[in-house]
């Protein structure tokens, strides 16, 4: 059911700090019709950390009725706390998402064991199957791969979130892991290299903008065709340092509501997307092929 590219959705916002509900049903349409493969909804991206629970709630429940099968919906539930994170995936258990998506606690910094443990109670509790995620730029933590493979044994845990963007991590995961696991890239950059070592696809902020060119990206680096997704791949480099050039959803969100998909709402303590950097912004839209619109 997964491979390929997951959008790590934005949540749009109104003028009033509400979730926009009718914002939500337009993106989700918008990745129907350009072929993305997945959704990962209150993740990073989604603002998960500014989420109160009800929102959380309702947007994951609200994008699987919106989704209605066409697009498989992974919840992104994960949290410092164990105990919060299983009560947050229990409340979402019935919504009719595939997977979860569980980030290694931050601020806490645990000990490996304290991973291995934290992950296991989680899947223990859980009756979908989990997708972890080792982003340690933003948790601190860093599981190993010696503790990926302990976990990649457990029957409800089935893939990985690797956003360290180090090949060689991907590597040695790939020694002590069954085939069946699956690797899914975090990291927009290193995508290609990642998926030509046996990933399985990737997990994406720039896919919220290049819909259709981040899935092609992916079908072409699956299908070995090199020289065609070298190709795809440079085109989006651009686009993928204006992205990342302020601290994830800043600019994506702007880049999105410059496509009039919604509006340019964010929650403190992240800001608006600096003005000095909105005209390399657009010049990367433009050259990853994606058209701003005039108006926006």
């Amino acid at each position: 059911m997964f491979s390929g590219s997951l959008v790590a959705l934005v949540t749009p916002f109104d003028g009033d700090n509400r979730v926009d509900y009718t914002s939500l049903k337009r993106l989700i349409e918008f990745h129907v019709e350009k072929g993305s493969d997945g959704l990962v909804i209150g993740g990073t991206t989604g603002e998960s950390a500014t989420l109160a629970r009800s929102e959380h709630v309702e947007l994951i429940e609200r994008s699987v009725e919106i989704a209605d099968g066409r697009l498989p919906v992974i919840a992104g539930t994960g949290s410092n706390s164990t105990a919060q994170t299983v009560e947050l995936s229990r409340a979402v258990a019935g919504s009719g998402i595939d997977a979860y998506l569980v980030v290694v606690p931050y601020y806490n910094r645990p000990v490996q064991e304290g991973l291995y443990q934290h992950f296991t109670v989680i899947a223990d509790a859980l009756d979908k199957p989990l997708m972890m995620y080792n982003v340690p730029g933003r948790t601190v933590a860093d599981m190993l791969p010696e503790t990926v493979a302990r976990l990649a044994t457990h029957d409800n845990i089935f893939a990985i979130k690797e956003a360290t963007g180090d090949i060689e991590r991907l590597k040695a995961i790939q020694r002590l892991v069954e085939p069946e696991f699956l690797l899914f890239s975090g990291d927009d950059f290193t995508l290609l290299p990642f998926i030509e070592q046996g990933g399985h696809g990737v997990v994406t902020v720039s896919g919220n903008v290049a819909a259709s060119q981040v899935a092609e990206l992916c079908r072409l680096a699956i299908e070995g065709r090199s020289d065609e997704a070298r190709a795809l791949d440079n085109s989006l480099q651009a686009l993928n340092r204006a992205l990342f050039i302020e601290p994830n959803p800043i600019p994506v969100k702007w880049a999105v509501s410059q496509m009039g998909l919604m509006e340019d709402h964010i929650r403190l303590p992240l800001t608006p997307y600096s003005a000095q950097y909105h005209e390399q912004m657009r010049a990367a839209m433009r050259q990853a092929g994606v058209a701003p619109e005039e108006n926006a």
